[in-house]
């Protein structure tokens, strides 16, 4: 027997939802009113991590951290891929083995060229 879900089952959720979101805007609202409102010129000053301002910030610099934390996470996603796959190994037979060799082998040429292009050298 198939559940049939009517307009009055999500009752609740959309309660929930209007709940939350009149939670929001009554918290910035009132913070906004009640709050202080003093503007002195340390608020009002340029704010970088604790650091002061020094120098002109269009100056180029090395994006080698950034190339390294974006292959960390492409690398990571595709890691995460392996996971179901592993949990119905069985279920998933020879069909499941060859497509997560491809994967795999599409994996390591991606690694290969990376190292081929020298992306995860600090120098």
């Amino acid at each position: 027997m198939e559940a049939q879900s009517t307009a009055q089952d999500f009752i609740p959720i959309i309660f929930q939802v209007i709940v939350a979101l009149g939670f929001v805007v009554v918290t910035l609202f009132a913070t906004h009113l009640l709050g202080p409102r003093r503007k002195t010129e340390d608020k009002l000053a340029t704010f970088e991590s604790g650091i002061k301002v020094v120098g002109n910030a269009r100056q180029p610099f090395s994006i080698k951290y950034f190339l390294v934390a974006i292959l960390f996470v492409l690398f990571d996603v595709e890691v995460i891929f392996m996971y179901p796959w592993a949990v119905n190994f069985r279920t998933l037979g020879w069909n499941g083995i060859i497509e997560m060799f491809i994967f795999m082998g599409t994996l390591l040429l991606g690694f290969i060229y990376i190292l081929k292009k020298k992306a995860l050298e600090w120098n």
